[in-house]
């Protein structure tokens, strides 16, 4: 239930809508699909505090391979051959819609990195070079792997990766430079707690996990769709724009940082 790193993305993409924050520099920008009003809303508001319980990798949950930094947002695996590792977060989720971020440097990945989303059963080691992440649901039913297309010219997935998890709709989606590519995998079981996870098989790499923000099922406010749409109409140079608004002081500051 995840994307596996070390493939790629063609450019032969058949999805062509822009996403309404990519920038058109960006080579994902042709994959890039236009995000629901929820997700949008949700990208667009202040992240939760670093200090979110659900930005720590689990400290029980992860191969002997694997050792975590003192606040448990960066996972550091050992060199060891011909193992697989995994490690998933301290805390999941069974419902709503949920953004992780994941760091994860490309010249550390190896020819196995993945990352994606577990249930408490995903294997945290295997023998060899795999991709643990997906092993704890049969891949039937449209709950495969998703990964890239092997076609030329390829794009390499930089170093950070959102994950976009809506637990009601049961898809995991990414986003990639400020790119929403879409749904990467439909039908996770329903109800279940699903954990961001990651698999890896370098020596050496520091994963790091921060959740950045989570809604409920209902549909954001209309306040929020206005503060959105108000801050896409202003475009990048929104943050130098706000002050300039003939607005009160409350609603500059609701345009600027504030969430709905």
């Amino acid at each position: 239930m995840g994307l596996t790193l070390c493939r790629w993305l063609s450019r032969d993409c058949h999805r062509r809508n822009r996403y309404p924050y990519g920038q058109s520099s960006s080579p994902f920008t042709p994959f890039a699909v236009t995000p629901a009003s929820r997700l949008a809303v949700l990208l667009d508001t202040p992240p939760a505090p670093p200090a979110d319980p659900r930005s720590s990798w689990s400290p029980a949950h992860h191969s002997p391979n694997f050792t975590l930094s003192r606040d448990g947002t960066v996972a550091e695996r050992a060199p060891a051959e011909q193992s697989t590792d995994g490690v998933r977060g301290a805390e999941g989720e069974r419902a709503g819609l949920h953004v992780w971020e994941v760091r994860w440097d490309p010249a550390e990945r190896g020819s196995h990195a993945a990352v994606g989303v577990s249930t408490h059963r995903c294997p945290r080691q295997a023998s060899g070079y795999t991709a643990l992440v997906g092993g704890d649901i049969p891949q039937e039913g449209g709950m495969a792997r998703r990964g890239g297309v092997r076609t030329t010219p390829l794009l390499p997935v930089p170093a950070r990766v959102l994950m976009v998890l809506d637990g009601d709709a049961g898809t995991l989606g990414f986003v990639v430079d400020g790119c929403f590519l879409g749904v990467a995998v439909r039908d996770l079981p329903r109800g279940a707690c699903l954990f961001p996870a990651v698999s890896s098989v370098w020596g050496g790499c520091r994963i790091t996990l921060r959740y950045l923000n989570g809604a409920p099922r209902e549909p954001p406010s209309l306040t929020s769709l206005c503060r959105l749409s108000i801050r896409q109409s202003m475009g990048k140079d929104r943050e130098t724009q706000t002050d300039r608004l003939p607005l009160p002081p409350g609603l500059r500051r609701l345009l600027w940082n504030a969430a709905c």
